[in-house]
């Protein structure tokens, strides 16, 4: 059966997350669903890169789609487009070779988080409003503390006992872009609610309620205070899915614009 690879945005305010679920709207349900009208009467599969979680969006995701069609991949990107709501957007379809597959020949991933140093009415799915003034000198230095290979059993809502929560970070920074504060961390996987309890941590750094210290501890003695500062998950966006052979993104850059007046 031909298999295609399939690059796709959306915002994921609406959805219970990517993954399929019973009673619940999710982003490949949504895809799924438009593409059997496409091809009425073939079997369709289609498989993420990975999972993203309920309210978070993607700015690229990558997933492999199985079908039986002569369609050419414009075409096929078109149609399925046509089904789709307006907050999930197929960017392109390329043939694949029969054995790719978009989660396992993944070699890293890239999130980036948006904190919005104001209230801000044009941008409130897109962004974490933190009221308190942040240090992001701070952040920057506390950011350090989690790269390389780690320990995350703090940052994560899975159990450790049935999961490994082991994940190497090559870039964990912090970036000023105006009115945000944006966040990117990289690295070959993640595990669940792992990025926003770092930004939770993070945050807690900029208000100066916390320290460098306090990450170093949590990644070195397991403790729920990570998780009690969840970030929401209006701010988090998958920003890119790496393919052996492709180079890493150098340029931050925010998703929406927040100019940070004077008069806030």
């Amino acid at each position: 059966m031909p298999r295609f690879k399939v690059f796709l945005e959306y915002e994921g305010t609406r959805y219970s997350g990517w993954q399929v679920q019973k009673n619940a709207r999710t982003v490949q349900g949504e895809i799924l669903q438009a593409a059997r009208k496409v091809f009425a009467g073939e079997p369709v599969d289609l498989q993420g890169s990975g999972r993203t979680d309920a309210g978070v969006h993607a700015l690229m995701q990558v997933a492999h789609l199985d079908v039986r069609t002569m369609l050419a991949p414009e075409i096929i990107r078109m149609k399925i487009n046509d089904g789709l709501p307006a907050d999930i957007n197929i960017l392109e379809v390329l043939k694949a070779r029969p054995d790719f597959h978009a989660r396992h020949d993944a070699v890293s991933r890239s999130y980036l988080y948006q904190i919005a140093r104001r209230r801000t009415a044009l941008g409130k799915r897109y962004v974490w409003w933190v009221k308190d003034r942040l240090d992001t000198a701070r952040m920057r230095t506390a950011a350090r503390a989690f790269e390389g290979m780690k320990d995350f059993r703090s940052f994560t809502a899975d159990d450790p006992e049935e999961k490994s929560t082991t994940v190497q970070l090559r870039e964990v920074s912090v970036h000023e872009a105006g009115g945000l504060i944006l966040v990117r961390v990289a690295g070959s996987h993640f595990i669940w609610k792992m990025v926003r309890q770092m930004v939770g941590v993070l945050v807690e750094v900029g208000r100066g309620a916390m320290d460098a210290g306090d990450v170093e501890r949590f990644l070195t003695t397991r403790s729920g205070e990570p998780a009690r500062l969840t970030a929401p998950p209006s701010g988090l966006f998958l920003e890119h899915v790496y393919y052996r052979g492709e180079t890493p993104e150098a340029t931050v850059a925010p998703v929406v614009r927040i100019p940070l007046l004077s008069f806030r």
